[in-house]
């Protein structure tokens, strides 16, 4: 019903007509007058090489509007009626030319250009007086980048051939064309390898897993899990995939998240064992150990991934490697001498190379994470950059290729609204419109070094993503804004352009049955600094410029009573504004809490900004009366990758204060860890400022919300210095890495 009412909603936005209704936006589009009926005397004649796209569109017809149009691979002349489908060889693969009349319909390009043509003309048919028709349009298009690509995880929780079928299918009517298939990691070894059987007899399955986040103490599910694909379905997916030009590139993780497999084969590890597959989530200390023994057995399981995969490349993981196994060894500390490497970081270098060695003799390609990076990069390799753009950045200038999937804005396992209905996922938020706003090619690249980017990927982690239809709703519509991030030239996209087009797009995916996020018809809501007595507006905006906004902030159901809005609302006590679009007829109830203090609204100064993937830079976030919850949701946390926070609030005046009180987020297992200690200081110039209160970690050890009483004073100036955890220690999960400091509202009372 919900869906039905979309279309009720924005057809006062949405003509179906309307011209630039295609995703990703075309290069060149120039609608003409008329129309080409599109019916069952319609015959679409194709060459060799345009059999499955010609079949493709044939099938979606009969499938969704319910009648058959012929086929036909002998005359290619003009003929009124027809749709023709052919290859010409002058063009590059992915180009192509779509020209729609009234009397037919011509396309040719290259083989793939040619079936994302296809894929442009499903986008443009619409039924119009009980006709299945298409606008009369000329377009000439190609896509920006080479690879463009969408990840999915199937260890963490496993999915059906069927679904990975759709999620193919998916992506080739979105332009995609890069599958990058997670096959292998500590809590789930997933293709089968028939030399060592044990790998998914063993490895293919967990004894429980863990339920949501309960890490600390670890609360399982009890229920055995797991599954795997044999070769002959990895086969027919990999066939699958190829029809729609869409290449699968496997992911067989090495030398870390590899307990799996070490449970099935513990003698290739460096402490033998025994183990078990992973029921939490996170990094475990366990992994490959890098002798003879190890590479060759590597060698034959990467003989029979690459005999499935025809792929130019082949993904080895190469990330969150632990090295506490190495330096327990005997046998790594005796090899690093041998080698001369100085620590364990140019062993997992060395271990890279002897993988890339391997793959180079089956003229393949390897391709990791951006740890790969650490100790140096083998010299063919090309680099995944997740950890931000830095990783991709580095590796340009060296001359690697690199695929750029920073967590800021290419992973969907994060929340993409502020809703507290959202279901459980692993943290940040990266809202569609974010991820829209993603430029794939740094500014710190030269023209030169920008030539080594290859494009760009989402990442679907599935940690806490149990079911397809989980799976779809994390992913759609954020999909479709980074399939016109990969294809469309900067200069011929526009966010609102954009919009206006996703709101037809949403009757294509209905259509097509996905389960996708409803985040986009939410009400957007804004949170501004205010003055005087008022501290803080909340600003409420909704897509529809039809809507009626109503409020209440007494806790009563905005559906049936409450206000109507029509200005920012004042915020100047602690107060829930309930809030709905009642034009929408099947849209939420949404809420916002407000908690203010002396400290709310006021002017923050930060000697640090906070990082772009948890606070987006902004020092407000601390001082918005918001307060988040333990789930990383709503983009609420902000996080610092390494330094300290030091906030000064100037509350405007001198005030008598007694209290600081600020949340703190531990989840080490994410590599969040509790501060050092906290030091509060007051000033009344904001220049020379007098320590009134210190807490060590000891005192706050379970996180949330830390309050710091002290004597009762007068200030105008508050700084917080909040000391950060440092580098993770050894045996630790991320162990090496710099620790995020995670902190939540500043409260001054």
């Amino acid at each position: 019903m919900w869906r039905f009412t979309i279309l009720l909603i924005f057809l006062f936005s949405v003509q179906f007509s309307r011209s630039q209704s295609i995703i990703p936006m075309p290069e060149i589009i120039t609608f003409k007058e008329g129309f080409f009926d599109c019916n069952e005397n319609v015959m679409i004649r194709h060459d060799r090489q345009t059999e499955f796209s010609a079949q493709y569109f044939s099938d979606y017809i009969q499938e969704v509007y319910g009648f058959k149009i012929g086929l036909e691979d002998k005359d290619l002349s003009p003929r009124a009626g027809t749709i023709k489908i052919k290859v010409d060889p002058s063009y590059s693969n992915e180009y192509y030319k779509l020209k729609v009349t009234s009397a037919e319909i011509l396309i040719e390009g290259g083989a793939a250009g040619c079936f994302y043509a296809v894929q442009s003309l499903i986008q443009l048919l619409e039924l119009k007086n009980g006709k299945c028709i298409i606008r009369a349009v000329e377009i000439e298009d190609k896509p920006r980048f080479g690879w463009r690509g969408l990840h999915l995880d199937v260890c963490r929780h496993f999915f059906s051939i069927d679904f990975v079928k759709k999620y193919i299918d998916l992506m080739a009517r979105h332009k995609l064309n890069t599958f990058h298939w997670h096959l292998t990691d500590d809590q789930g070894w997933r293709i089968e390898i028939k030399k060592y059987p044990k790998l998914t007899e063993v490895g293919g399955w967990r004894k429980e897993t863990i339920v949501d986040k309960n890490f600390e103490p670890f609360k399982g599910d009890g229920t055995p899990y797991g599954g795997f694909y044999t070769q002959q379905q990895i086969r027919e997916v990999v066939e699958y995939a190829r029809k729609r030009h869409v290449t699968v590139v496997p992911e067989i993780e090495m030398p870390g998240h590899a307990l799996a497999a070490l449970a099935a084969y513990p003698e290739y590890s460096c402490s033998g064992g025994p183990f078990e597959v992973g029921t939490k989530w996170g990094v475990f200390e366990d992994v490959f150990c890098p002798a003879e023994k190890t590479f060759k057995f590597l060698e034959d399981i990467l003989t029979e991934v690459t005999d499935l995969f025809p792929s130019e490349y082949i993904h080895i993981g190469g990330d969150e490697c632990p090295k506490e196994s190495w330096r327990k060894s005997a046998f790594c500390q005796a090899l690093m001498k041998e080698k001369g490497l100085k620590d364990e970081h140019e062993l997992q270098s060395y271990f890279v190379r002897r993988i890339e060695i391997i793959l180079a003799a089956k003229g393949r390609k390897l391709i990791g994470w951006d740890e790969i990076l650490e100790g140096g990069l083998a010299p063919g390799a090309a680099v995944m950059s997740w950890r931000g753009e830095d990783g991709g950045i580095q590796a340009a200038k060296a001359g690697h290729r690199v695929v750029m999937t920073p967590g800021s804005h290419c992973y969907f396992d994060h929340y993409q609204s502020k809703s507290t209905g959202e279901p459980l996922a692993i943290g940040g938020f990266t809202p569609l419109e974010k991820v829209y706003q993603y430029e794939p090619v740094p500014k710190a690249l030269s023209a030169s070094e920008s030539k080594f980017v290859m494009g760009a990927q989402a990442n679907l982690w599935t940690e806490y993503i149990k079911t397809p239809q989980h799976a779809e709703y994390m992913a759609y519509p954020r999909v479709c804004a980074l399939a016109e991030v990969l294809w469309t030239m900067p200069e011929k996209k526009s966010p609102g352009d954009f919009y206006t087009r996703l709101t037809r797009h949403f009757l294509l995916l209905d259509k097509w049955n996905v389960n996708y996020s409803r985040a986009f018809f939410e009400i957007k809501s804004e949170i501004k600094s205010g003055t005087g007595n008022a501290p803080l507006y909340l600003e409420l905006k909704q897509r529809s410029s039809e809507g009626q906004i109503f409020y209440t902030t007494d806790g009563a159901d905005p559906r049936e009573k409450g206000v109507k809005y029509t200005e920012p609302l004042i915020i100047d006590k602690s107060v829930e504004i309930k809030f709905i679009d009642r034009n929408a007829k099947n849209s939420i109830v949404q809420s916002q809490q407000f908690e203010l203090s002396k400290a709310s609204g006021k002017p923050i100064t930060l000697t640090h900004p906070p990082d772009e993937r948890y606070g987006g830079g902004e020092a407000f976030g601390l001082v918005n009366g918001i307060l988040a919850d333990e789930n990383l949701s709503g983009g609420r946390w902000l996080g610092w990758w390494g330094p300290d926070l030091d906030a000064t609030i100037d509350l405007g005046s001198s005030q008598s204060i007694a209290q600081v009180e600020l949340g703190l987020l531990r989840m080490e297992n994410s590599w969040i860890y509790l501060p050092q200690f906290i030091e509060v200081f007051i000033s009344e110039d904001g220049q020379k400022f007098e320590t009134i209160a210190k807490k060590s970690s000891q005192e706050y050890s379970a996180g949330g919300r830390v309050r710091i009483d002290f004597k009762r004073c007068n200030a105008r100036y508050v700084k917080v210095f909040v000391k950060n955890f440092g580098t993770i220690p050894n045996g630790k999960e991320g162990e090496g890495n710099k620790s995020w400091l995670f902190v939540d509202e500043i409260s001054v009372r």
